[in-house]
């Protein structure tokens, strides 16, 4: 089944091809892509709604998955949307600015999102290790500071990219292999030595990944070190619940970035389709399932979203308590 062209003479600076060797199947993959976007805008909203319009979920746990839900919103819809009129309509065309700007919010998002997690495994590591202290440690107001802090290191890391491109000229060939402006697919149409940009880009995606999860590994680390000394079998059970929650998060988020973030650079026996459609995966997938892990692990979200639900389905229900 072949996509509707609606652009038959593209003014555009820049063509995005979306899937490269695919483009037969378009249509077909257009499927996935839209579902996964309206479950995951579905999911991150309900918890934003739900947290937001009950008093007992203010607490910092919930402000960062709050935050988390924010990053997944514009992660996806900073890709998602264009790359349905790529495989819908076949509208492939994108400014330079536009392209640009895209680019920055998907890596800043990324980095950010980095700094959430690595936020979320302190909170776990203080509420399980130093429980007696957590309200005094981690209150909102900390919280707010730690997400604005991660908001500027990521506005600052990330803010070079487009200036680094803007510094030579693009040449005759404008097409990217890609759905999105990547830094790395933008930076190779560049005419001139690209070595200042893929040094920068690789030394920023190194320092966030190895950093934030040495961090994140010392955090778990040491709250495993403490659950193993824990007793009860109850209280031993629910750390390793909150846990696995998180820990599946941050392998959802952290491996592909990391793997497309090497396979545009040293991955050159790699087919295009197949790094095109990892780099899709941590920008679908990720987003989709973090309000539905923590839903599922998170009993107080889960209680409350399961009584929204029930509200809006049994208007005479007042009251809901998941298993």
């Amino acid at each position: 089944m072949a996509p509707f062209n609606l652009t038959p003479s593209d003014p555009s600076p820049f063509i995005l091809m979306g899937i490269p060797g695919l483009e037969a199947a378009h249509i077909w993959i257009s499927i996935p892509f839209c579902m996964f976007y309206i479950i995951s805008m579905f999911g991150n909203f309900m918890v934003l709604f739900v947290v937001g319009k009950e008093q007992t979920l203010h607490k910092p746990m919930y402000l960062l998955l709050c935050m988390l839900a924010l990053t997944d919103i514009g992660m996806s819809s900073s890709v998602i949307p264009k790359a349905l009129c790529i495989l819908w309509f076949n509208l492939k065309g994108i400014t330079l600015g536009g392209c640009l700007i895209q680019m920055f919010f998907i890596h800043m998002l990324t980095v950010m999102q980095s700094a959430i997690l690595v936020t979320m495994a302190f909170d776990r590591y203080v509420a399980i290790c130093n429980p007696l202290r957590y309200s005094t440690i981690l209150t909102n107001a900390r919280i707010a500071k730690l997400g604005l802090a991660g908001l500027t290191r990521a506005v600052l890391f990330i803010l070079p990219l487009p200036l680094l491109l803007n510094r030579l000229p693009f040449c005759a060939n404008h097409i990217i292999p890609h759905t999105y402006c990547e830094h790395m697919a933008v930076a190779k149409m560049l005419c001139g030595d690209i070595t200042v940009n893929k040094t920068y880009g690789l030394v920023i995606a190194l320092i966030v990944i190895w950093l934030d999860l040495t961090l994140i590994a010392l955090s778990y680390g040491l709250i495993i070190r403490d659950v193993l000394r824990i007793v009860s079998k109850r209280a031993h059970q629910k750390a390793l619940n909150t846990c696995t929650a998180h820990i599946c998060v941050m392998l959802m988020s952290y491996i592909p970035t990391l793997f497309s973030c090497l396979t545009h650079r040293f991955g050159h026996g790699i087919a295009s389709h197949v790094h095109v459609t990892f780099a899709n995966f941590y920008l679908l997938v990720p987003p989709m399932l973090n309000p539905i892990i923590y839903g599922a692990k998170t009993k107080e979200l889960r209680d409350k979203v399961g009584k929204y639900i029930c509200r809006s389905l049994l208007p005479g229900a007042t009251d809901f308590k998941a298993v």
